[in-house]
C-alpha cells in the first residue's frame, strides 16, 4: 500500500475539494509537506459590499451592508492530552467565532450576537489546534452596515437571520437569503443590483436555512418551502400550527422543525390580582413573552409534512439569534441529550451572575421528556458548555502555526 504522502497531486486535489471548513484545511495541509503544497490555505473571500434592503421592500444603493461570517466551534482535549493537562475539568466548550479582519478574530456568545468581553486575564492570544479537538457545529452569516467596521457599534447591525451559499456548478456565484422585515423572503445573487423581494407572503416567515445544497424557509404556521435562483418557492411541507414562533435545524443528516410556545406573564398568573390600573401604571414590568415549552418535528419530504419527535436521544440543540446548531451530548461531560437550549428575555440577568459577564439575557433549557424548563443557572453542569472557559484553555498557549492566530479582546 502506498504512503500517504506519495498520493498524487490530482488525487490530492479532489480530496481537499470536500473538505468544508477552514480548519479542516488547515489540519489537511498539516499532514505532511506533500500535502500542504497540494492546498492553498487561503479561504474564500466572501463577497463585497451589498445595497440596504429597506423597510419599503426597495433597494437603497446610496449605502451598503458587508457580509460577516462566525462559525460555531466546539472545543476539548484529546483523549491523550486529559491527563497530562492539570486541571483539565469538564471537556467541551462552545464558543463562537468572527473573523472581521484577517487573522484577528472575535470571541462572541454562541447563542446571540454578542461580543464576549472583557476576556478573563488567563485566556491565551494563542491557541494550538494541535493540543485541541475542534469542531465545527454550525456557521451563520450576518449583514452589517458598512460604516460598522470603523464605529464597532454593535448595535448597528442588521437583525434578521441570513443564510448564504456558494455554487459549485457557477464557479464563485453566490445567492443570500433573508427574512425581509415585511415578512417576505429576500433575495440577493452574484450580479444582482439590488434585492429581490419574493412575493409569496400567506404568513411571515420565521425562519431560513441552507440544507443539503438547498434554501429552506419556513413561515408562521409552519408551512416549508424550498427556494430556487428563479426565484420561486415550492411547498415540501405543509403547516404545523400551535406554537408562536419557528425554528429549523439541521441534526444528523434530518431538518427538524422546533415549534416554540410563548407566554405572556407574569399578567397571565392566576394568582395575580392586581387591579388594572396598577397593571398598566407598571406595563413594563409585565408584559413580558416567556417561553413556556417546545415541540419538535422531522421532516419526511416523501409524505410532505413534519413528523413529531418525542424524543432527540444523545442530541442537544441550540437556537441562536442568527444560527440554531446540533450536538451530540456525549461530546460534553455532565450533559444529558434531549435538551432545548434557548436565548429568552424573560430569564434575565444583570450581566454579572452566575459566571456570565458577557450575557445581557440569560439562556433557556427545555428538556424535552419531561417538559420542564428553566435558566441556564438552574443546570450547574449544563452551564459549563458556555461559561466559564475550562482551565485547560490557559494551558494550550502556544507559538505553533497551526492555530488561532490574534484572538482580540
Amino acid at each position: 500500500m502506498a504512503e500517504w504522502s506519495q498520493l498524487p497531486h490530482e488525487l490530492l486535489e479532489l480530496i481537499a475539494k470536500q473538505l468544508t471548513t477552514y480548519f479542516d484545511v488547515l489540519r489537511f495541509r498539516a499532514v505532511c509537506s506533500t500535502w500542504r503544497s497540494a492546498v492553498s490555505p487561503r479561504r474564500y473571500r466572501l463577497p463585497g459590499r451589498f445595497p440596504i434592503l429597506t423597510n419599503e421592500e426597495v433597494t437603497d444603493t446610496s449605502g451598503g451592508f458587508y457580509l460577516s461570517k462566525r462559525s460555531i466551534f466546539r472545543l476539548g482535549l484529546p483523549e491523550n492530552h486529559r491527563q497530562v493537562v492539570a486541571g483539565a475539568g469538564s471537556d467541551g466548550w462552545l464558543i463562537k467565532v468572527e473573523e472581521d479582519t484577517p487573522e484577528v478574530m472575535h470571541l462572541l456568545n454562541p447563542l446571540s450576537r454578542n461580543q464576549i468581553k472583557p476576556l478573563p486575564a488567563t485566556f491565551p492570544k494563542v491557541l494550538d489546534l494541535s493540543e485541541i479537538r475542534v469542531s465545527e457545529l454550525g456557521q451563520e452569516y450576518v449583514l452589517q452596515y458598512v460604516d460598522y467596521r470603523s464605529s464597532g457599534d454593535a448595535d448597528n447591525l442588521y437583525m434578521e437571520k441570513v443564510v448564504f451559499s456558494l455554487n459549485p456548478a457557477y464557479g464563485h456565484d453566490y445567492m443570500l437569503l433573508t427574512i425581509h422585515v415585511s415578512g417576505k423572503l429576500a433575495m440577493f445573487k452574484s450580479g444582482d443590483e439590488t434585492w429581490t423581494i419574493i412575493q409569496d407572503l400567506t404568513f411571515p416567515y420565521d425562519d431560513v436555512i441552507h440544507f443539503k445544497g438547498k434554501f429552506y424557509a419556513v413561515d408562521h404556521t409552519g408551512r416549508t418551502v424550498t427556494v430556487d435562483s428563479s426565484p420561486a418557492v415550492t411547498v415540501i411541507a405543509f403547516p404545523v400550527f400551535g406554537g408562536d414562533k419557528k425554528f429549523l435545524v439541521e441534526s444528523e443528516g434530518d431538518l427538524l422543525l422546533v415549534d416554540m410556545y410563548l407566554s405572556v406573564g407574569p399578567d397571565d398568573d392566576p394568582n395575580n390580582n392586581e387591579d388594572e390600573d396598577a397593571i398598566f401604571g407598571h406595563i413594563d414590568s409585565y408584559i413580558i413573552e416567556k417561553t413556556v415549552k417546545f415541540e419538535v418535528f422531522k421532516l419526511d419530504p416523501g409524505r410532505q409534512k413534519w413528523v413529531s419527535m418525542k424524543s432527540l436521544g444523545d442530541r442537544l440543540l441550540f437556537l441562536g439569534d442568527n444560527c440554531s446548531f446540533s450536538a451530540s451530548a456525549s461530546d460534553f461531560a455532565g450533559c444529558k441529550g434531549n435538551c432545548i437550549y434557548f436565548t429568552d428575555n424573560f430569564f434575565h440577568s444583570n450581566g454579572e451572575e452566575d459566571g456570565a459577564p458577557f450575557m445581557d439575557h440569560d439562556i433557556g433549557v427545555f428538556n424535552l421528556e419531561d417538559g420542564s424548563i428553566g435558566p441556564l443557572a438552574s443546570y450547574p453542569g449544563y452551564s459549563k458548555l458556555f461559561w466559564p472557559p475550562p482551565s485547560w484553555i490557559a494551558s494550550t498557549m502556544s507559538e505553533e502555526c497551526n492555530r488561532f492566530k490574534d484572538l482580540t479582546l
